[in-house]
């Protein structure tokens, strides 16, 4: 009798699940700021703090290219870019999603909010806006789902990197 060897699971699944949460809850809130923010206008959540809104980005992040002379190429390239780095990004969290680690945790993160943005940009050109925040005197850029996703990917993959370093140097 020979003694099975126990095969831990593959979390791969579950990863791009984590994905496809992050685009539903993406499109469930841009469709919901569409309905009920007319464009351009806010409904205050925490007075001089928060503010759900409804903006249109033709742009990148933080509004980037917004102001480009040539929107439409701009639109397209943008539209290539985040094609290209969704497609990146699952073939490496296919290659590192067998386990639940910071770094497969991070690239399921990035992913759905790449392909919650790039689904705006090849519908409408644009990218839904609506998380506003105001910090003392600042004013954040205009958010979305998809762009938190992206953004707490990245800051997980960094401290992983940076964790990674600091065991090793041990």
């Amino acid at each position: 009798m020979s003694l099975a060897r126990h095969q831990p699971l593959d979390m791969r699944g579950w990863l791009l699940g984590l994905s496809a949460l992050i685009i539903a809850l993406d499109r469930f809130t841009k469709h919901w700021v569409s309905g009920h923010i007319e464009e351009g206008s806010a409904i205050t959540v925490i007075p001089h703090v928060f503010r759900i809104s409804h903006v249109l980005n033709s742009g990148a992040a933080f509004s980037m290219f917004t102001d480009s002379p040539h929107p439409e190429r701009t639109r397209w390239m943008l539209t290539a870019f985040s094609i290209l780095a969704a497609v990146v990004v699952f073939a490496v969290l296919l290659r590192v999603g067998r386990r639940i680690t910071m770094t497969s945790l991070s690239m399921a993160l990035v992913l759905g909010g790449a392909i919650g943005n790039v689904w705006d940009r090849l519908r409408t050109g644009t990218v839904i806006d609506f998380l506003e925040v105001h910090i003392i005197h600042y004013h954040w850029p205009d958010f979305n789902i998809a762009d938190s996703a992206i953004v707490i990917g990245g800051i997980l993959l960094l401290l992983d990197s940076l964790r990674s370093r600091d065991s090793s140097d041990a």
